[in-house]
C-alpha cells in the first residue's frame, strides 16, 4: 500500500500524469514528448528521471536517442500496477490537454513514418532534385488537374480566382467565394475574358457560404482559413455544402510567430497547427482526416504550408 500511496503522490502533478499515459501507449523519446506536450525539455527530463526512480517507466538508448516506456511489471505487481493505471485513467478524464495528447501523439507517429519515407526517398535517387529540361511543378500541376474527374468545386476565400481558374478547366462547375466586392469583380472579369463558363463568382463570407447544402464535391480553402475570425465555423460550412461522399482540401500556414504578418497581409491567425487543423476537420464531422506539411520557404521567416484533407 506504502509504494501505491507513494506512487499517487508523484502522479498528483498533471504534467507526470500526462507522460505516464502517454508513454503507456508508445515508446517516445524526450524530443517527441516535448513536441506533444508544448514543455521545455529540461522539465520533461526532470518528470521523466522521477518516474524512473519510481520505477515506472523505463528507457532504452537508440544513437543519440533515449526512448521512454511504460515500465513491465513483475508478476506479483501486475494486479496492484492495474489498479493504479485504472485510477490515473479515470483522473486523466479530468485533464484539459488529454484529448490533446492524443491527437499530437497520432502526429508524431506519423511523422515517424515520413522520416522512414523520406529517407527510402533519398535512397532512391537524385531525380527530380535538380534541373532537368521540361521538367517543372507547372506542368506537373497542369496535368494532375487533366486527371480530376468533373466535379462541383467551391473554392472558398478565392481572392482574384487564380486557382478557380485552373480547376474550371476540368471541373463539372467552380463556384469562387470571396468577402472583397473588387476581387470578386475582378475575378469574374477576367473569367469572362478568358471565355471560362463553368466558374461562377460570389461575394460571401466563408463562415456563412451562400452555396445550398449537399452541392459541391469538393470544398477548397488555400491560405483562407487564417484570414477567418472563426476558422472552425468556416471548417463546418465546407461540411454544409459538401455532398456525401465529398471531400475537403485545406492548404494554409503552420503556426508561427512572424506577429508583422497581421499588419502586412490581414491575419487574423498566425497560422495552425496540424493537431488543430485535424480538430476544426474531425469537429466538423469529417473522417479519414490526414494532414502534412507539403512546403517551407528558404527565405525568412521561413513560412511553411500544411495540408489537411477529410471525407463527409
Amino acid at each position: 500500500m506504502a509504494s501505491i500511496l507513494k506512487n499517487l503522490r508523484l502522479l498528483s502533478d498533471p504534467s507526470r500524469l500526462r507522460i505516464l499515459l502517454l508513454v503507456e501507449r508508445e515508446e517516445l523519446s524526450v524530443a517527441e514528448l516535448q513536441e506533444i506536450l508544448g514543455m521545455g525539455q529540461s522539465r520533461i527530463s526532470t518528470h521523466l528521471a522521477q518516474l524512473k526512480h519510481a520505477g515506472l517507466v523505463e528507457d532504452r538508448r537508440t544513437g543519440k536517442s533515449i526512448f521512454y516506456k511504460l515500465k513491465g511489471q513483475r508478476s506479483g505487481d501486475q494486479a496492484s500496477f492495474r489498479q493504479l493505471l485504472a485510477v490515473l485513467r479515470q483522473a486523466a478524464a479530468e485533464i484539459p490537454e488529454a484529448s490533446h495528447d492524443t491527437a499530437a501523439l497520432r502526429l508524431v507517429l506519423d511523422r515517424r513514418q515520413d522520416r522512414v519515407r523520406s529517407y527510402f526517398d533519398e535512397l532512391a535517387g537524385k531525380f527530380g532534385k535538380h534541373y532537368v529540361p521540361g521538367r517543372s511543378w507547372e506542368g506537373l500541376a497542369e496535368t494532375l488537374l487533366k486527371l480530376l474527374p468533373p466535379m462541383v468545386i467551391a473554392d472558398l476565400g478565392a481572392g482574384e480566382g487564380t486557382f478557380s481558374q485552373l480547376l474550371a478547366q476540368r471541373a463539372k462547375k467552380v463556384i469562387a467565394i470571396d468577402s472583397s466586392e473588387k476581387m470578386v469583380e475582378y475575378g469574374a472579369e477576367l473569367a469572362r475574358k478568358h471565355g471560362v463558363k463553368n466558374l461562377t463568382y460570389r461575394k460571401g463570407d466563408i463562415e456563412a457560404v451562400p452555396i445550398r447544402d449537399a452541392t459541391v464535391d469538393l470544398a477548397f480553402f488555400s491560405q483562407a482559413l487564417h484570414h477567418a475570425q472563426h476558422p472552425e465555423r468556416a471548417v463546418a460550412e465546407g461540411w454544409r455544402i459538401l455532398k456525401p461522399g465529398g471531400r475537403i482540401v485545406v492548404l494554409d500556414l503552420l503556426r508561427h510567430n512572424h506577429e508583422e504578418a497581421r499588419e502586412m497581409y490581414a491575419d487574423l491567425w498566425l497560422g495552425f497547427s496540424e493537431v488543430d487543423l485535424r480538430r476544426f476537420l474531425r469537429d466538423a464531422g469529417f473522417k479519414r482526416v490526414e494532414s502534412s506539411i507539403v512546403h517551407r520557404e528558404e527565405e525568412a521567416p521561413h513560412f511553411e504550408t500544411l495540408l489537411a484533407v477529410g471525407e463527409k
